[in-house]
């Protein structure tokens, strides 16, 4: 399949796409100089699109007062999902990020953390996946194992105490030896850490491969997941019931996860 890529950095969610034999179209990006607001592309060429928007305005770990940029960005990942119309799209980003709505797609929202996929630091990604068919995504997750390690923290380049870059990129799901020539120590390491580890964008890539196998009438836990429940269950772990319980105080706060519709 042609997948295209948007907000790609140096694109680890889209070379665990390739390690599962997809095609990768990478669009512009600002560390190349490049600006999504200006990008166009056919209609009816990509068979997927996927991207992992800025996240920072929406991170519960923030600062400052949101800029605004990052609903700006997601409406631009929905105009270029409408422009190229594939049969589905993936967006990576926070647990608190909004929904995007797009029309003609349904929209399953699930979570995944590193140690699920084979590796060793324990870090939580936020996953939207639309689909024109009503596909479901099932990720394959593996049993953590071991101690879990510090996450890659893009911020980690900047501290004098930092990690040794083998072990960074490792943790990455990268070689040891992995090369970024033309940017700075930290630009290095900030690039590395806000890509989504190269197992994780294979296992998901392995999910959407393999979604034809599966029911589309699957029952998923209601905390978003995106684990299989069964019978009347409507969460699948005590950390899902812990979840919904603290969206529905965040609901009844006025804490309400917004929406981004084209």
């Amino acid at each position: 399949m042609l997948v295209l890529s948007l907000f790609p950095g140096i694109d680890l969610l889209g070379r665990g796409f390739e390690a599962e034999g997809f095609c990768v179209v990478r669009g512009p990006d600002v560390l190349w100089g490049g600006d999504i607001r200006d990008y166009h592309v056919p209609s009816n060429r990509f068979d997927g699109v996927i991207a992992g928007s800025p996240c920072q305005d929406f991170s519960r770990k923030r600062r400052t007062a949101p800029t605004g940029n990052g609903v700006q960005m997601l409406a631009e990942f929905a105009r270029v999902v409408t422009e190229a119309c594939p049969d589905w799209w993936l967006l990576e980003n926070v647990p608190t990020v909004p929904d995007v709505a797009i029309p003609d797609y349904t929209v399953q929202r699930f979570d995944l953390n590193a140690r699920e996929c084979g590796l060793a630091q324990s870090r939580l990604r936020h996953f939207q996946f639309g689909s024109k068919r009503g596909l479901v995504v099932v990720p394959e997750r593996l049993a953590p194992a071991g101690k879990p390690e510090l996450i890659c923290l893009a911020t980690e380049g900047r501290k004098k105490d930092r990690r040794d870059w083998g072990d960074f990129c490792a943790l990455q799901g990268l070689p040891r030896d992995f090369k970024l020539p033309g940017l700075s120590i930290a630009q290095r390491y900030a690039a590395v850490g806000n890509g989504v580890p190269v197992p994780m964008g294979r296992t998901i890539a392995a999910a959407i491969r393999d979604a034809d196998l599966r029911a589309a009438d699957v029952r998923l836990c209601a905390c978003g997941c995106g684990r299989i429940v069964d019978g009347k269950q409507i969460s699948a772990l005590p950390a899902c019931r812990k979840r919904l319980e603290r969206r529905r105080r965040d609901a009844a706060g006025g804490n309400v996860t917004g929406r981004v519709t084209l």
